[in-house]
């Protein structure tokens, strides 16, 4: 027997017999699974930052450029500004590029607070391989 309009409902799609298989019943939703997936992908998500953050982001340790003077075709002198926390140290990484943006020169330099201060100006040279065009501080961190 085939379907007609008297025995389907309204609105419901009409197949022929036979063709396509059995139609299945619509799925159930869990509102509550995703809901707890959502919230353990949030919460790796935000221990990722955490561990990240402490790695990478201290904001205790930062390096601010001042000037770069005495370029000459081997070297370039860099003045700079780190802050620390009071009395401490870091290592900052100090780099030269040339014109067209190359890196030039990179060098590490360690610098100590004194005792209950917080910022330390330093002057270091750094060497180069080709006439640089600028001098810049890339990174402070924690010395050791």
């Amino acid at each position: 027997m085939s379907e007609t309009h008297a025995t389907v409902t309204p609105g419901t799609p009409v197949f022929p017999p036979g063709r396509y298989g059995r139609r299945r019943e619509p799925g159930r939703r869990r509102p509550l699974l995703l809901a707890l997936t959502v919230a353990v992908l949030l919460g790796v998500l935000g221990l990722a930052a955490a561990k990240l953050y402490t790695q990478y982001g201290d904001p205790e340790y930062q390096g601010e450029m001042i000037s770069y003077t005495g370029i000459t075709d081997s070297r370039v002198v860099v003045d700079f500004r780190v802050t620390v926390p009071p009395g401490g140290s870091a290592t900052c990484r100090l780099r030269a590029r040339s014109h067209d943006g190359a890196q030039v020169g990179l060098v590490e330099t360690t610098v100590t607070a004194g005792s209950g201060q917080r910022h330390v100006r330093a002057r270091q040279e750094v060497p180069t391989s080709a006439r640089p065009f600028i001098g810049e501080v890339l990174r402070c961190r924690p010395a050791g």
